[in-house]
């Protein structure tokens, strides 16, 4: 186990005291932290002026009340959060998630993941995050909409296209973008395109916003695996999750001639041994908006798939040469990471946020397995909603083919950066090290340049 430098460990032990069970943002910063002291041995002036406790230190936490009337016209309460952690480099950016497990601490992790990721892009973006522990998953869309106008009427004030801009995250798509930013444009009386990402085309969004953490992902995981003399040309691959993220991370490790075997959902697993139908999947996915066991049912039994519901195993379970977790924090255990490694896994490059336990990054680290954290594989949407931005600021719209070489660019710099980086420090191969450290340095740079702030 990676231990925190002795210099650090007071930092760590009071972010520990001042933000008590907050459990996956103490996971965060200890990661961070056990990355530094490589840093401030050869740069001690980082430790002068509060700086790193500073960055642990969100600028603003907002928590605010949502009411709304359901379709039974009966009055619900949910909860908002939006966390505005770290503008040194830009306006706050991150997504805003709809889901029961939100929580502030859930929120502060990936706010302070979002500052890192961010600054790994080369964008001007600082990190933020928010979201309500609002469920969207059977309610209607008068039900969504009528949350997303009560949840804007309070959002609105703290959010601007030079101030935060939020985008989608788990349970917010293109639908709930839409129903936000048409009640931030009735509240404001100003349209404002480049105060949210994620927005449909034809009212100033940006093509390949879609696809492109499934994709970003992609090219980072083939970057990695080029410094091996590997590629994803005829390898087995499983992807967890089938939201946006995973979909299209199937899409483009198809394209690359990979072969991905199985996809999940929180209900279990599908495995296909042809490979997984991209437009089967789409279709349970983003027409019917359906659970993955339908995949078989509309394929049909007897034709090499079959479903395995969750409470039976997970998905790491399948044999696969490159794994890529896409659904959500913690899913990847170090139960988990033992099965792939005996089962010869070669690489993993995470497309969610924080996927993988730290047992489970140090049981691949130990295996010598290729391993690609989020922070960076999957710095593809944000990077790819900061172009969305600009093309709003300029008035201009670009194509699917032009945002898609720049998302590409950005992603192997940002593999050449971490890998770069981690020769630096005297780690050559270790993604998560040279992740954090050169994410922490051009934040802390930013930061020590504007002054005590």
């Amino acid at each position: 186990m990676v231990n925190v430098d002795e210099k650090l460990e007071p930092i760590l032990q009071e972010v520990l005291r001042r933000n008590a069970g907050e459990l996956e943002f103490h996971q965060a910063v200890r990661e961070v932290l056990e990355s530094l002291g490589r840093v401030i041995a050869k740069h001690p002036r980082y430790l002068e002026n509060a700086l790193i406790e500073r960055i642990c230190e969100p600028e603003r936490q907002i928590i605010f009340r949502v009411p709304w009337v359901d379709d039974e016209g009966r009055v619900q309460i949910n909860r908002g959060f939006r966390v505005q952690f770290n503008s040194a480099l830009g306006p706050y950016k991150g997504g805003i998630r709809f889901h029961p497990s939100v929580n502030v601490g859930i929120i502060k992790f990936l706010g302070f993941e979002q500052t890192f990721k961010n600054a790994l892009t080369g964008l001007p973006i600082g990190g933020g995050k928010g979201g309500s522990d609002f469920n969207p998953r059977g309610r209607s869309d008068g039900e969504i909409m009528r949350f997303c106008q009560s949840f804007m009427i309070e959002l609105h004030r703290h959010i601007g296209e030079y101030i935060d801009v939020p985008a989608g995250d788990i349970g917010v798509g293109g639908r709930e973008i839409g129903y936000m930013f048409g009640q931030y444009k009735r509240l404001t009386n100003r349209y404002e395109a480049g105060v949210l990402t994620g927005k449909a085309l034809f009212y100033g969004g940006s093509r390949a916003r879609t696809e492109a953490t499934g994709y970003g992902n992609t090219y980072f995981v083939q970057s990695m695996l080029a410094t091996k003399g590997e590629s994803f040309d005829g390898k087995k691959v499983v992807v967890s999750g089938s939201g946006n993220v995973a979909i299209y991370t199937v899409e483009k490790v198809q394209s690359f001639g990979g072969k991905v075997i199985a996809i999940s959902d929180s209900s279990g697993y599908v495995v296909d041994e042809n490979g997984i139908d991209l437009k089967l999947l789409k279709e349970v996915k983003e027409v019917r908006r359906a659970r993955i066991a339908d995949y078989l049912k509309l394929k049909g039994e007897g034709k090499g798939a079959y479903f395995v519901k969750a409470d039976n195993g997970t998905i790491w379970d399948v044999p696969c040469d490159v794994a890529m977790p896409s659904a959500t924090q913690n899913e990847l255990t170090g139960a988990d990471a033992k099965t792939l490694v005996a089962n010869g896994v070669m690489a993993v490059g995470e497309g969610a946020n924080m996927p993988s336990t730290p047992e489970a990054i140090r049981i691949f680290q130990e295996a010598g397995v290729l391993f690609a954290p989020g922070k960076a594989a999957n710095a593809g949407g944000v990077a790819t909603s900061a172009l969305e931005m600009q093309q709003n600021a300029s008035r201009d719209s670009w194509t699917f083919e032009q945002t898609e070489a720049r998302l590409a660019t950005i992603m192997r710099n940002i593999h050449d950066t971490c890998a770069g980086t981690a020769d630096e420090y005297g780690a050559p191969g270790d993604y998560v090290l040279g992740a954090n450290i050169a994410g922490f340095v051009k934040v802390a740079q930013a930061m020590d340049a504007l002054g005590i702030i």
